[in-house]
């Protein structure tokens, strides 16, 4: 087996900035780790391999029935429970649960602002006091004269896509409001003629 394969096998196919936070040794297996709005659990393999406490949310059914079979395979002792089919702005888990909670390409999906700020707030009711949480979502920064709204924060992207999409100044506000603290400053990648993507990584004072 090449050393490619072995990297692909142990971590799938994390987002390669949540990667990062790994490098940057940010987590350790006794953390709590939440993905809300899992998908098929593409971020969770490494988390699932190496002992985490790990859980998941997402509306599809069918794609929490592939992440509890992911589970299943790589982390037998973890519950079925902990992945849940259930909206991001309405979770059953307890304030506080988690030492870690991912946002990847989810909160790009929103309806309108509140259902934003709906789904913000309840991941960070979720995140226990001291906790990191970490979200890759579209914005227009970079891009703000290649997109055309369509109504609110509802834009039409360069790709042919519609997304909800924020800027600098609605990130900053939210962390106000919330209160958090930025762990690094905001990161932005422009992918060419297509979209624009925005790191954000806070802690919970």
């Amino acid at each position: 087996m090449t050393p490619h394969t072995n990297l692909r096998e142990w971590f799938g196919q994390i987002d390669i900035y949540l990667f990062d936070q790994l490098l940057k040794g940010r987590l350790d297996p006794r953390s709590r780790v939440l993905d809300a709005g899992c998908g098929g659990g593409r971020n969770l393999v490494y988390f699932l391999r190496s002992g985490y406490e790990v859980c998941g949310v997402d509306q599809s059914a069918e794609a929490v029935a592939g992440v509890r079979a992911l589970a299943a395979a790589l982390a037998p002792r973890l519950p079925a429970g902990n992945f849940r089919a259930e909206p991001v702005e309405a979770m059953s888990f307890a304030d506080g649960s988690f030492d870690f909670v991912i946002s990847s390409a989810v909160l790009h999906f929103a309806r309108d602002e509140a259902h934003w700020c709906a789904m913000l707030s309840e991941m960070w009711r979720v995140l226990a006091r001291g906790g990191l949480f970490f979200a890759r979502l579209a914005s227009d920064i970079g891009i703000e004269d290649r997109v055309e709204r369509i109504d609110g924060r509802r834009y039409h992207l360069p790709d042919g896509s519609e997304r909800f999409l924020v800027d600098e100044a609605m990130l900053l506000a939210a962390e106000e409001s919330l209160p958090a603290e930025p762990i690094e400053p905001l990161k932005t990648t422009v992918v060419q003629g297509a979209r624009s993507m925005t790191t954000w990584c806070l802690r919970k004072p």
